[in-house]
């Protein structure tokens, strides 16, 4: 075990991994409760004038209920497990997606970003299926696969596969030319070169793709419910907005905020986390 100082002159043992973690978890927190205290106020005026605008008649309550009603309704369907029923759905669909662009893209990005003749071969493909809208494709992913679960992972991993690619083939790309050289000049081979030198250098790279993928599969499948679906947060959103049942509409967007919001905190931090040997600034995109 590797100690980050001895134990003469009194001093304990520390393990510098633990240490090491310890410090990425406080940055981790203390930018997040920056971030929070600082847009707090902003966020306290905002649902004053939720709740007063629909009471004072300002905008007409039945298209947007005050506040307190839209989390007493949230509150009625977190107690009957409606709510946690439908995100739950939600969030499976977008996760198979997620992973089954992860599966893909990775090792898609790493020989595309290494070996230049498979990325000329490629890239026109690709480039053409990036600019193609993954909203646009949704009535002939319905078409082809269905309106079951087929058609919502689909687009899951549409939207998500080509953040993953792109940020990969850069991470390959931007590996420093004399580890690699370094590499070869000890007679590494090809699958250690990709082990221990281009991956853990791409990895900064991929994790911030991992980022938009996440949260581009989520949007995505949530149109998707929209569209096409009896289950999960967006068909609720969709149904409850048909049968004009604004508070609960209103609920499940707010839902669908809170667990976005969780969701990139939880991603910061696993990205301070797999790059704690980088420098770190406080913003939370």
């Amino acid at each position: 075990m590797t100690y980050a100082s001895s134990a003469k002159g009194g001093e304990t043992p520390f393990p510098t991994n633990r240490r090491l973690r310890f410090s990425v978890a406080n940055s981790a927190l203390r930018a997040a409760a920056s971030t929070i205290g600082c847009g707090l106020p902003a966020m306290l005026a905002f649902a004053l004038l939720w709740e007063m605008a629909p009471r004072l008649g300002w905008i007409n309550a039945l298209f947007f209920p005050p506040l307190s009603r839209v989390l007493a309704s949230l509150g009625d369907m977190i107690a009957s497990g409606l709510i946690v029923q439908h995100l739950g759905i939600s969030l499976q669909r977008a996760a198979i997606g997620f992973l089954l662009a992860v599966a893909v893209a990775i090792p898609l990005g790493l020989l595309m970003g290494r070996y230049t003749l498979f990325e000329r071969m490629s890239d026109f493909l690709v480039q053409t299926l990036r600019n193609t809208s993954q909203f646009a494709l949704l009535p002939v992913f319905i078409l082809v696969l269905g309106i079951g679960e087929a058609s919502k992972i689909a687009i899951t991993f549409y939207a998500a596969v080509f953040f993953l690619l792109v940020n990969t083939i850069v991470g390959v790309k931007s590996t420093d030319p004399l580890l690699l050289k370094a590499a070869r000049s000890m007679g590494t081979s090809d699958w250690d070169l990709f082990r221990k030198v281009i991956l853990p250098s791409a990895i900064p790279s991929i994790v911030a793709g991992a980022r938009l993928g996440v949260k581009s599969s989520l949007f995505s499948v949530i149109a998707a419910e929209m569209l096409a679906a009896q289950s999960g947060i967006g068909f609720l959103i969709q149904n409850s907005s048909l049968m004009l049942q604004t508070d609960r509409m209103y609920a499940g967007i707010l839902t669908l905020t809170i667990a976005g919001l969780l969701l990139n905190y939880a991603l910061v931090a696993f990205e301070r986390r797999a790059t704690r040997w980088q420098p770190h600034g406080d913003e939370t995109d």
